[in-house]
């Protein structure tokens, strides 16, 4: 739709332009992360000025004039830092509580370990998809007039429909959101057609493994563009949090006129049917307040809440006229039931309450409803089943079923009548919306106040206001961060994956005991499942808000996923990322044994340790960024990372020599064996990268406790204790047993492998090239001269072992003997040579060097395929560059061969590391045979612009993560939107896995803030090595090379103030 017609649909809708009027967005497409809200038109008057409250001839009006940012600017004087740094500051000094309100449900919640009560723990069959709609909703649902069901839940595959595992069908984006919550924003593209639900299914189903999966786009859902986009705003008043506005525009962007439905929907979860002693009732209410339609909830423990549900003007078409008599506004009919499980339906019981949780299906879709029962009499008949859980449009059967039907009110009515309840809607329906761009807009605020007492009820210009105010707030908030021309592709894809961040926080509650126990008031689970998973994680007792991987696929946090989230998250919000570190070592997460629970699959199963390294960068990123030193976090967390440090030493090193098992370490499918499992051939599996994770742990709690010991000197013999354990983990990777020597170190082929120890003096390597051969580059630490002179007892502690034991510093690490760049320790477990070695290896495109970043395993497998035969069964591994060809693991993952932002990540910090060593002294061929040589900051620039290029446009205007699909590459609504998929081909960049993974792919954002301003565009020729030799400096200069040191009251750092996470010195990263 042009954008002279954007203008005239949204004039209608949203506060008329102005001479004042932001400029409409380019040609032919739809605006990207805002909805342009133009100024008022009449008595248009230029943009006000800053309000000084000092000024004594101030005019009267001038403050209600000034905008909020203007108004705190002129509070605050120097110290303002933009508004949502404001807001996060009265958060975290539990000033006012920004964060209650925010977007905390999961995507999906069935077919989770927490709902399984099965005696087999197959939780994907228990709890399936068709019993979605009955037992959750979400805030806001729809329907086209053509789904057998409310849209009200994202909807996907399970594990076992699934070719490659579970995965959801929709199409939907966060595009926004501050980590105050005080502005979000969603797309969601809902089909005008019915929704192909049977056909995603079956054709998943029937699909091998050899296949991609069969997506939404892949069916007719979307021909014709005929769907809806529908945009949903969350914004909170200025100054209290409790105050919600939700504005819902919706675009039909099909040819023809069509009908939509939206049910935003407000419920009270359920706490009363589960315990044996039921608590006191919260209840919702319908009213009119001044002539506004109102919900009012009411609970034992809150304060009452309304929800207002503004009448909505008719339909406006894309020349810009309204549908219809303008006056004749669109009023919601306001539905009430009860928040109940309908046991009728689902199990064939009795239901406690006439009106059941699923009503509102019933209620408007007239196919959902089963038929009447001959004879009335009986409420809850148990003649007939013509329906039980969701079909989802199947064909009736001719012949009736025997057994219970649905509850049929002899109404008939499926809503409450008296329009109370525990669970409401506001059902607002717009019949034929013009196509090509007609738009309807539904508007909603949640708020304790009285519709006197908050004229944004009465006053829909008042209304917009404040959320166009939101968003130009977290406007300034992000472009506090940005530093340098970056391109507004770049800057678009920055904020979509921190808002994604952000929108992928969850709710979640999982207390064993009960879960183990089962509900008192509900049937005892089958006995068996005691026995099935987490048996020993009785202490746990988790209700907090958490970071989720993707909160449809992975709706559960992972604990060495929540570590890389932190990483991008500790720049937009330190406070809740370090909460989330906090957490998982609190003791109703980490058993008394010091064990971190990995994921709710298996809460004993064995994640890489990189809790201390990202604890330490959290620090470090705050320090830089927001000028805080959290000591008392840092010490905190430092004390309990011992207990753990001690669990693996203890569990996990069963020889006692140093040597590390560690099991799959979240790298899945990479090798030949299930690592998890006893190896079909006998012996141990030594584990390179188990041993390699455990020095860089080392190497992280030293550098702890090293930050530490500058408060306080006890820390500094603790940091003697970690040297130590580094130096021998690091001899380790030549391993003893008795007189024979074992190392995991391949000297010809230039790489590290693990090995499998069969008894003594017999030994084996496994010569597979993957990440478990780059993971040793990680324990990589470089220690100031200044840091050495200032802890003399652990200076000597390091020269000691440097004079008396030079075979051990010079065997398996690099020499600490010898002294680098501004003369500078070293301690690695990659000597110059092998690093040099490796290298040569990693930055080969013909094997891990990828257009895209790095691969986790060398594309020589392709050709050179390596495996064993064992007891008549073949075990190899391959080169894999997109989804996986097995079922290890559930098939959902694959790490034989694309690329994985977390594990980049930890290589580009590395070859950083090595760069504050070694300096312009070290230049390597990357890639390798091209003839170009850089210093390994250079190689690290290079592989983050690789990975940036994953998401970013192309001259072609191809993003590689759209897997070539047209559609999302082209169409004006279309792309500018980017999902940020768990892993990505290692050949082509396509996205894979989890779509909506912003949890470690959000890392992006970081990297384009640290080198995105010298980032090419994909496919285009290398920007010369110079122009980012400021990204280098150990310093930050005083002055920006980008403008002047003013400072604006609308910027939330003045350049002047600036620290970017360009700093590569020892002391930022």
């Amino acid at each position: 739709m042009a954008s002279d017609t954007i203008k005239k649909v949204q004039d209608k809708l949203f506060r008329g332009a102005g001479a004042d009027a932001t400029p409409p967005p380019s040609s032919e497409r739809e605006p990207g992360l805002t909805i342009n809200i133009p100024k008022p038109s009449s008595s248009p008057v230029p943009p006000p000025k800053l309000f000084k409250a000092a000024e004594s001839g101030a005019n009267p009006n001038l403050a209600e004039q000034a905008s909020y940012r203007e108004r705190l600017a002129a509070q605050l004087g120097a110290e303002y830092n933009g508004v949502e740094r404001h807001r996060l500051v009265q958060d975290v000094n539990k000033e006012k509580h920004w964060k209650r309100f925010g977007p905390y449900l999961s995507d999906r919640q069935w077919a989770t370990v927490r709902e399984d009560y099965s005696g087999n723990g197959d939780a994907w069959s228990h709890f399936p998809t068709s019993m979605l709609a009955l037992r959750l909703c979400f805030a806001l649902s729809f329907w086209n007039g053509e789904d057998p069901i409310l849209k009200e839940r994202l909807f996907g595959v399970t594990g076992h429909q699934g070719n490659h595992g579970e995965d959801v069908k929709e199409l939907y984006y966060y595009l926004d959101s501050t980590p105050t919550h005080s502005y979000m924003k969603f797309l969601y593209k809902y089909p005008q057609r019915r929704y192909p639900y049977e056909e995603l299914v079956t054709e998943n189903q029937n699909r091998g493994r050899d296949v991609s999966e069969f997506e939404i786009l892949d069916t007719d859902a979307f021909d014709e563009d005929r769907y809806w986009d529908i945009f949903v705003e969350y914004a909170k008043d200025e100054d209290d949090p409790d105050n919600v506005y939700v504005r819902i525009t919706s675009y039909n962007r099909g040819p023809d006129p069509a009908t939509l439905h939206i049910i935003p929907q407000f419920w009270f979860p359920n706490t009363w049917s589960w315990p044996l002693e039921k608590p006191p009732m919260p209840s919702m209410s319908a009213s009119t307040r001044n002539d506004i339609n109102c919900i009012t909830a009411k609970h034992p423990e809150l304060h009452k809440t309304h929800l207002y549900c503004l009448p909505s003007p008719p339909p406006v078409g894309p020349s810009g006229n309204f549908i219809g008599d303008p006056d004749d506004v669109i009023e919601p009919d306001l539905l009430f039931t009860e928040n109940n499980t309908n046991f009728s339906r689902l199990y064939g019981g009795q239901n406690e309450t006439p009106y059941v949780k699923d009503a509102f299906h019933d209620h408007i879709i007239p196919s959902h409803r089963p038929p009447a029962s001959d004879s009335q009499e009986d409420f809850f008949s148990r003649r007939i089943r013509t329906r039980t859980a969701s079909s989802f449009g199947a064909p009736l059967p001719e012949e009736r079923e025997q057994g219970p039907c649905t509850p049929f009110p002899a109404g008939p009515t499926y809503v409450n009548p008296d329009k109370t309840g525990t669970k409401s809607a506001a059902h607002y329906t717009f019949r034929d919306v013009p196509g090509q761009g007609g738009c309807v807009v539904v508007r909603l605020k949640m708020t304790p106040l009285s519709a006197r007492k908050d004229p944004s009820v009465m006053d829909e210009g008042l209304f917009d206001d404040t959320v166009e105010a939101r968003r130009q707030e977290a406007d300034e908030f992000y472009n506090s961060f940005v530093f340098g021309p970056i391109s507004d592709d770049l800057k678009q894809i920055m904020r979509q994956a921190l808002g994604g961040m952000l929108w992928t926080k969850q709710y979640y509650q999982f207390i064993q005991s009960e879960w183990i126990a089962g509900d008192p008031a509900q049937p005892a689970p089958p006995p068996e499942r005691k026995f099935i998973r987490n048996r020993e994680w009785r202490h746990m007792h988790v209700a907090d808000v958490l970071s989720m991987p993707d909160k449809w696929e992975y709706p559960f946090f992972a604990a060495w996923d929540s570590a890389f989230h932190c990483i991008p998250l500790a720049v937009v919000d330190p406070a809740f990322a370090k909460k989330q570190l906090d957490l998982l070592t609190r003791e109703w997460y980490m058993k008394p044994d010091g064990q971190i629970p990995a994921y709710e699959w298996n809460f004993s199963d064995v994640n890489p340790p990189v809790h201390a390294w990202a604890t330490f960068r959290v620090f470090k990123i705050e320090r830089k960024l927001h000028g805080t030193e959290d000591l008392g976090f840092l010490e905190r967390v430092f004390q309990k990372l011992l207990l753990n440090f001690t669990w693996w030493v203890n569990r996990k090193d069963q020889g006692g020599n140093n040597v590390f098992e560690g099991g799959f370490l979240g790298l899945d499918n990479i090798g030949a064996f299930n690592r998890s499992e006893p190896l079909p051939t006998g012996g141990v599996l030594r584990q390179a990268d188990g041993t390699a994770w455990m020095a860089f742990y080392c190497l992280n709690m030293l550098n702890m406790a090293l930050e530490l010991a500058k408060h306080n000197p006890v820390y500094e013999d603790i940091a003697s204790k970690f040297f130590e354990h580094f130096i021998f983990i690091a001899d380790a990777m030549t391993y003893k047993e008795g007189d024979d020597e074992f190392s995991l170190w391949n000297e010809q082929d230039g790489m590290y492998y693990d090995a499998i120890q069969f008894g003594p003096g017999n030994s084996m390597q496994l010569p597979v090239r993957s990440l478990v051969g780059l993971i040793p580059l990680y324990a990589t630490l470089v220690l100031e001269p200044a840091t050495l002179n200032r802890f003399p007892g652990f200076k000597k502690r390091v020269e000691w072992f440097i004079d008396n034991r030079p075979e051990v510093a010079a065997r398996n690490m690099a020499n600490m003997k010898v002294r680098g760049k501004d003369e500078r320790r070293l301690m690695a477990l990659a000597s110059k040579e092998r690093l040099v070695q490796i290298l040569e290896k990693m930055l080969d495109e013909d094997e891990f060097l990828s257009e895209h970043g790095i691969r986790s395993l060398s594309k020589l497998h392709q050709e050179q395929p390596w495996g064993m035969d064992v007891n008549g069964q073949r075990y190899e591994v391959n080169y894999w560059p997109g989804d996986s060809l097995s079922g290890m693991f559930g098939g959902n993952s694959n790490w034989r061969g694309p690329i994985w932002l977390a594990t980049n990540f930890l290589l580009i910090e590395s070859l950083q590391r090595f760069y504050q060593y070694y300096g312009d002294e070290l230049q390597v061929e990357c890639p390798t045979g091209s003839g170009d040589y850089m210093n390994l900051a250079g190689v690290a620039e290079e592989i983050q612009h690789r990975i940036i290029h994953i998401f970013g446009r192309d001259m072609q205007g191809k993003r590689a993560t759209n897997g070539g699909v047209t559609k999302l590459d082209h169409d004006p609504h279309f792309r500018d939107y980017v999902w940020f998929y768990e892993f990505f081909h290692a050949d082509n960049g396509k996205g894979l896995g989890a779509s909506h993974q912003t949890g470690w792919s959000g890392l992006v954002a970081y990297h384009i803030l640290q080198s995105g301003v010298t980032c090419r565009l994909p496919k285009t020729p290398k920007t010369p090595r110079s122009l980012a030799h400021h990204y280098f400096d150990e310093t930050i200069d005083s002055r920006s090379e980008f403008g002047d040191d003013a400072k604006s009251a609308f910027s939330a750092m003045s350049s002047f103030d600036r620290n970017t996470l360009g700093d590569l010195s020892p002391d930022a990263l």
